[in-house]
């Protein structure tokens, strides 16, 4: 029995650290590291230890003959990362599980030993400023400063992921032991330029570091774009999530069709949510008012555009999937154009457009 990892899959490699055998790739010491969708394990080299699903943050690891009916697709989907891939000898072992040649390790420091502690601010505790506190904690001695503009810590995390995602938003559990950690002071409720300016920052900190991400939407710059009925993914994303600033009666959900344009994970993310059964969401963390407005809602039909053909889309296999197996949704993909049947028959396994199959 083999391990598959699975639709949360949050790319932290925690599960890299613990395989005893290396057979979960790509690692953060590999080209396609970063730049994957997510994470594969080699059937042909587990040894079915289990490490990896116990160190998973997000939940994302299975047994392939436990997986459900939803999720038995990644056990062919961790397996095509590896076809046409065949071990690198080392030593006497001709059949071993490496992929990369390891060279000589090298522990350098990039600090004295007797260098004396920093202080440092991070601006923002979603993942990326968190990934940053985390690594000053565990591999420095500097005193970190969390700042975030929000009451609540968290950032995309908290108001960023679905609701109906509760294994994704788990990594917030590694990132908060950091949170009382005794060289962290965090302020929330604190905006720079607002309550703090840039410059005083960089008075009291050695070093700052900006982890605040996107604060504006992308606007698509076409007529109507500011008329009832059509806003943006984040404001969506944040009303469904209880973010602080959204608009509770911000939504109309009145009309039948609702029109998403853009096809990245987040675009799946709006899709799903406006047709998923409200029952079914009752049991996570969506918005009170969120989950009314979704009880009432006439929406029928939501049709996802793209300005691409299938082989280009922008959404990962995951988050199609996890779309595709929305009890009581028929997914249609529009086929007036030739080109868009043609590119999905000749998908591979691995490709995106093969999901649509």
């Amino acid at each position: 029995m083999t391990y598959a990892i699975t639709q949360t899959c949050c790319n932290d490699a925690t599960c890299v650290a613990v395989c005893p055998v290396n057979c979960i790739h790509p690692t953060p010491e590999e080209r396609a590291f970063g730049s994957t969708e997510m994470l594969h394990i080699d059937p042909r080299a587990c040894i079915d230890c289990g490490a990896c699903a116990d160190a998973c943050p997000v939940d994302a690891i299975f047994p392939v003959d436990s997986l459900s009916a939803g999720q038995r697709e990644y056990a062919d989907i961790n397996a095509a990362y590896y076809e046409g891939e065949e071990p690198i000898p080392v030593g006497d072992e001709v059949d071993g599980p490496n992929f990369h040649v390891w060279g000589e390790p090298a522990f350098e420091r990039s600090l004295p030993s007797d260098f004396g502690p920093l202080r440092v601010a991070v601006v923002g505790t979603g993942p990326a400023g968190m990934y940053a506190a985390q690594d000053l904690l565990l591999h420095t001695a500097a005193e970190v400063t969390l700042i975030d503009r929000l009451p609540v810590a968290g950032g995309l995390v908290r108001y960023g992921v679905a609701p109906d995602h509760p294994a994704t938003k788990k990594v917030g559990d590694t990132f908060s032991r950091f949170h009382s950690h005794p060289r962290v002071r965090m302020h929330l409720g604190i905006e720079v330029g607002r309550d703090v300016t840039a410059e005083e920052l960089s008075a009291h900190h050695d070093a700052v570091i900006y982890a605040v991400g996107a604060s504006t939407d992308k606007r698509l710059g076409v007529p109507g774009e500011e008329l009832p009925g059509c806003l943006s993914a984040t404001a969506f994303v944040a009303w469904y999530n209880a973010h602080p600033e959204a608009v509770a009666q911000g939504v109309d959900l009145s009309a039948e069709r609702v029109v998403v344009v853009g096809n990245g994970n987040v675009a799946l993310d709006v899709a799903r949510i406006l047709v998923a059964d409200p029952e079914a969401l009752a049991a996570t963390d969506i918005a009170a008012h969120a989950l009314d407005a979704l009880r009432a809602s006439r929406v029928r039909e939501v049709v996802v555009l793209g300005r691409r053909g299938p082989e280009d889309a922008a959404y990962t296999r995951s988050e199609l999937l996890a779309l595709k197996h929305v009890p009581g949704v028929e997914l249609v993909v529009d086929d007036h154009d030739p080109r868009t049947p043609a590119a999905i028959d000749a998908a591979g396994a691995g490709d995106r457009a093969a999901v649509l199959k």
